[in-house]
């Protein structure tokens, strides 16, 4: 059985192009080493630094390598409150997990502010951004719901006041056109696994001139940001990955638009007492809907079995207790949140993705209605 693959929120798979850049890195020189061997790692790895930066309208020099987003966002952080002894943050209450927790970490010697969101799902561009607050983390896509937040109309603002910006771009990298300077973001996160290319790399931008501490020492890897061996392979292939994104990323919107719109009148038609959830702006990849009378990881296991992968959350949180803590910021109860699920597209998803999708969603609905008759 030919499995059908709609998670691409949690990972895409591997682009074959980016695996074949990477697999004469697999094995090969210390990057730091002088000789031949280390100078053509190092080589790859700069190489990389300005494929990743070409992506995001960035210098190769503000681009900082880690082992993936979790990293980057506590290195954006912590590193921003060790550097600048911030006392004042404003972030979203429907930020991933890796930032919610990162704060939750520092709460009793920062003070933390959670913007709230509409019933969208997104954050009010006219946020305010309270006096004194050294540090703004806004994500730029949310990863459920694929809400784009209005980051541009917060960082003008809170720069403005003397703040730092950071956003967490991981899901927003690959999908829609993302430009630092347009953003007027001083550090942005990104992913290699989101975008067709390896697990385990990462990158923060960081704005040339901008104090960042590092989250741990060693070594002057990263200009001293970030200690430690670089895995070559990995980072060659987030390069390739970006490299992609970059050549492809308009054919990509277009395919994922037709297909979103092709979802959700399937979806509409199959199932008129559902929600489906459309913010203002959103990821042209993404749908996620909330039905009224059936749990979504039943939903979800039951196209398992049929064959198909979707998603009930953030897969950071998976195996957690606690439905959505993003559906249930944008007003939805417990319950609705624990009914709902997500479809998100990858570059290879196509219009027979979509049609198994909804008619296999239709079946297994059906079948988990009947029990409760």
């Amino acid at each position: 059985m030919q499995r059908i693959y709609l998670d691409a929120n949690a990972t895409t798979p591997l682009d074959p192009r980016v695996r074949e850049a990477m697999l004469p890195w697999v094995d090969c020189g210390n990057a730091s080493s002088p000789h031949a061997e280390g100078r053509a790692a190092r080589a790859a790895i700069d190489r990389a630094r300005e494929q990743v930066a070409d992506l995001i309208g960035a210098q190769p020099r503000e681009i900082v390598f880690t082992s993936g987003a979790t990293e980057a966002n506590a290195l954006a952080l912590l590193g921003t409150l060790a550097a600048r002894r911030c006392a004042r943050v404003l972030t979203s209450a429907v930020e991933h997990p890796s930032v919610l927790r990162t704060l939750d970490a520092v709460r009793e010697r920062v003070d933390v502010i959670v913007a709230p969101v509409r019933a969208d799902g997104c954050v009010p561009a006219g946020t305010t951004v309270p006096p004194d607050t050294g540090l703004v983390s806004i994500m730029l896509a949310n990863n459920e719901t694929g809400a784009i937040m209005p980051v541009k109309e917060i960082a003008t603002h809170a720069r403005a006041s003397g703040a730092v910006v950071h956003t967490d771009a991981v899901q927003a990298c690959g999908k829609i056109p993302v430009d630092v300077e347009a953003l007027a973001v001083d550090l942005l996160t990104l992913s290699a696994h989101k975008m067709h290319g390896p697990k385990g790399a990462g990158a923060l931008y960081v704005r040339h001139g901008a104090r960042l501490a590092p989250l741990f020492v060693g070594g002057e890897h990263e200009r001293g940001l970030r200690a430690g061996t670089e895995n070559v392979a990995a980072i060659v292939g987030l390069g390739a990955a970006a490299v992609r994104a970059v050549e492809e990323g308009a054919a990509r919107r277009e395919l994922w638009s037709h297909l979103h719109e092709r979802c959700v009148a399937q979806l509409r038609a199959a199932f008129p007492d559902a929600s489906i959830h459309t913010p203002e702006a959103m990821l042209p990849n993404t749908i996620c809907l909330t039905f009224p009378d059936v749990e979504g990881e039943a939903v979800l296991l039951g196209l398992d079995l049929a064959g198909i992968a979707v998603a009930t959350g953030s897969a950071c949180s998976s195996g957690a207790t606690e439905p959505s803590h993003v559906l249930q910021a944008m007003g939805l109860t417990r319950a609705e949140a624990e009914r709902s699920i997500r479809i998100s597209f990858h570059a290879q998803s196509c219009e027979a993705d979509v049609a198994a999708c909804v008619t296999t969603l239709s079946r297994v609905v059906k079948s988990l209605r009947a029990l409760h008759v």
